[in-house]
């Protein structure tokens, strides 16, 4: 049988109705990362898509370190987006992010909106770790 953790790390906001980061352990340890907002560590939309964007991938950076991953460890992300033409300036911060090398699957879409007034995206990430790599 699987051992699932939920966790929110104090490194992120009080999530309302949904854990931040899942971790399923089996032959390896799969963990799913809840759709990430441009807020901060109080709760507060950040500035305009690239603040936001950058708050995304910081936010998703200390979700993964919960569990002592990396984005090195990232396979999925899936991404949405309110204004698609702002595809561009996302793919500029996750290059900051990414292994160039090794860039995990992903997902882009167009939505009509968020849970949160204000967000103008939102990534939503899986990573897989061997067994023997530590739990933070």
């Amino acid at each position: 049988m699987a051992d699932i953790r939920f966790i929110n790390p104090e490194t992120l906001a009080k999530p309302p109705s949904y854990t931040h980061v899942v971790e399923v352990v089996g032959a390896c340890r799969t963990i799913h990362i809840s759709g990430q907002l441009g807020i901060d560590l109080e709760g507060r939309v950040v500035g305009d898509f690239r603040a936001q964007a950058v708050q995304v991938f910081e936010n998703l950076k200390a979700a993964l370190a919960s569990v002592g991953a990396t984005f090195e460890d990232v396979v999925k992300l899936n991404s949405y987006l309110a204004d698609i033409t702002d595809l561009p300036v996302l793919r500029e911060a996750r290059v900051r992010y990414l292994n160039a090398e090794a860039l995990p699957a992903s997902t882009t879409l167009a939505v009509s909106g968020f849970a949160r007034p204000g967000a103008l995206l939102e990534i939503e990430a899986v990573a897989v770790l061997p067994l023997e790599t530590t739990r933070a």
